[in-house]
């Protein structure tokens, strides 16, 4: 059972109607109905019991507060710019319901360059990406996707893979 004492990163909350308990990841702004049950992952530990090395897919939005607003994908700056976090809402929901799939949304919609392999960053351990980044990706489980997660290099969605 992972709780605020084994994992500080997890709450624990009573949502209205219907009065069920759910689990909030404050790192990853992941929510769950059901109760965790510790870190799933596997591959050798860093002695914090967290894995060594991650890897992860993203779907990244730029907008206008970003560290390089301008795209690689050259897109209208008004669509990417201004509705970056109703974009990303949009996309959690569509991956959630299954009308979309990660890759699928990555490669089409992602402003990082990382779309050309559907998202995939590939391996990395920690001091290699952006703190919040960072802390997000090795938060989530396998499989596990997590909410918007804020940078200087915009708004992403990320997927642990591995």
């Amino acid at each position: 059972f992972a709780d605020e004492k084994t994992e500080p990163q997890l709450r624990s909350f009573l949502s209205s109607p219907p009065g069920r308990v759910y689990y909030f990841n404050h790192i990853t702004n992941a929510s769950q109905w059901e109760r965790p049950s510790g870190n799933s992952s596997s591959g050798s530990k860093n002695g914090q019991g967290e894995p060594a090395r991650v890897r992860c897919s993203h779907l990244l939005v730029k907008h206008s507060q970003s560290r390089r607003p301008s795209s690689w994908r050259e897109r209208e700056k008004e669509e990417s710019l201004f509705f970056p976090f109703e974009r990303k809402s949009c996309y959690i929901q569509k991956i959630k319901s299954g009308e979309e799939d990660f890759e699928s949304l990555a490669s089409q919609f992602s402003d990082c360059s990382s779309a050309k392999a559907r998202g995939d960053l590939g391996a990395f351990s920690r001091g290699q990406m952006q703190k919040p980044f960072e802390d997000a990706s090795f938060a989530l489980r396998t499989g596990e996707m997590s909410g918007p997660v804020f940078t200087d290099s915009g708004i992403h969605i990320i997927l642990r893979t591995e």
